[in-house]
């Protein structure tokens, strides 16, 4: 593990795993450079002390440091909220590839679990203080690690789809066919094979949509991308699934798993997976590269 030299404040040890979360959380303070993320400066205020410390709670190698001090608790913002409805989990799990896990608010009060974080007591505890939480979405079998044990801790169903469930035998309801289905009052799970072969992507309330790792926001690209070099099952079954379900997918809230978040307007981002759909049935199978992700 990298030393940081004395008084050099904030840096990333040589654990990280380009996984892109931190900058997520901090850009302008972290950013790309030869293949890892690494610190661009220093903080110059408060807000930007918190987002450091917002990068170095998510980060699933615990790679973002501080050469005098350790992270302050009272710093921790998770879960951070991204409206009234969603939050985001954090503390990423070495076991889910890096992914981002979100809780959902539902107007009954209640929350369902999309993806989950590293697994621990005193989160399950923390993430309770929202509300009681029902179900766990699972949105394929990459990020499927935790989800038995966080149900259970909840006395939570534990959703995946059948073509995954190998990673998951037993959840408690299975998804099946690629037809689409309310799973809860506004909430849609769309089978949705690529990615693997039990890809699911949940949409709420017309509103919110968890797409695990079926697309993203790229930032390089300032549009929706599939991960076409990390594909594990198919690229052609990926752009069956668009051209399936591009014309019923509603919603202003991009939340995968890896990748950016955005929002924008409804019609624009409906406009956005359409064309998106054009371009991925042109794409052809290639090796699996993690390197050429565009984040």
């Amino acid at each position: 593990m990298t030393t940081a030299p004395e008084g050099a404040g904030w840096y990333v040890d040589d654990r990280c795993t380009n996984c892109d979360v931190a900058r997520q959380l901090a850009p302008g303070l972290i950013s790309e450079v030869g293949g890892r993320s690494e610190i661009l400066r220093q903080p110059h205020s408060e807000a930007e002390e918190r987002r450091l410390h917002a990068a170095a709670f998510a980060c699933h190698t615990r790679s973002i440091r501080h050469s005098s001090h350790r992270l302050d608790p009272a710093l921790d913002p998770f879960p951070m909220r991204l409206d009234d409805t969603v939050s985001l989990c954090g503390h990423n799990s070495p076991h889910t590839a890096a992914a981002n896990s979100y809780l959902l608010q539902r107007p009954s009060g209640n929350l369902m679990m999309v993806d989950t974080p590293r697994w621990s007591e005193d989160l399950a505890a923390r993430y309770e203080t929202l509300g009681s939480i029902t179900d766990v979405l699972l949105t394929h079998r990459d990020h499927a690690a935790h989800g038995r044990r966080y149900a259970d801790r909840f006395g939570a169903r534990l959703w995946i789809h059948e073509g995954d469930l190998d990673a998951a035998p037993d959840a408690d309801r299975i998804l099946r066919g690629t037809h689409t289905v309310e799973i809860a009052d506004g909430v849609l799970a769309h089978p949705f094979p690529g990615h693997t072969r039990g890809s699911v992507l949940y949409v709420a309330d017309e509103r919110y949509c968890f797409s695990g790792d079926s697309f993203y926001w790229s930032r390089s690209t300032d549009d929706i991308e599939v991960a076409e070099n990390v594909t594990w099952y198919s690229i052609e079954e990926l752009a069956a699934s668009l051209a399936r379900t591009a014309d019923r997918l509603h919603f202003e809230w991009l939340l995968p798993g890896h990748g950016s978040r955005k929002r924008l307007p409804a019609a624009e981002m409906a406009e956005r997976v359409r064309t998106l759909t054009g371009r991925t049935r042109a794409l052809r199978p290639r090796p699996v590269d993690f390197t050429a992700m565009r984040w």
